[in-house]
């Protein structure tokens, strides 16, 4: 069974830096791509960043673009997402997802919705 398993969320001042982390034990089946997604209080779910598994192409959310970068090390399998200058707007439950999409690839919010989960990790931005 798949898992995606996310750490470092925390509690952090606006202006601050986290660093997200999601090791999967191994990619799933039939997916292309794997990256975050948030969900704030009483907000639906929206995507922040994506990453090819195969590498080269990653897609981000415009409100979070030039301040957080995604990565990815196919070695430990395992996912990165590095926040700066953190926005009380960022504060939210952040998942990591993966999933199967063939294109375009131009805004985040048409990707295909990711069919495999974490269970999340906090951040909370504090202003």
């Amino acid at each position: 069974q798949v898992q995606l398993v996310e750490s470092g969320g925390g509690s952090v001042q606006a202006g601050g830096s986290l660093r997200l982390s999601c090791a999967a034990s191994e990619y799933p089946a039939k997916t292309n791509y794997i990256g975050w997604f948030r969900q704030p209080p009483g907000k639906e779910r929206e995507g922040v960043a994506v990453i090819l598994i195969g590498g080269g192409l990653e897609v981000y959310a415009a409100a979070v673009a030039g301040r957080f970068v995604i990565s990815l090390d196919n070695a430990v399998k395992t996912v990165y997402l590095q926040m700066n200058n953190l926005k009380f707007e960022d504060s939210a439950m952040y998942f990591c997802a993966a999933g199967l999409h063939r294109g375009p690839w131009r805004e985040i919010a048409t990707i295909v919705r990711p069919n495999y989960w974490g269970q999340g990790t906090q951040v909370a931005v504090s202003s």
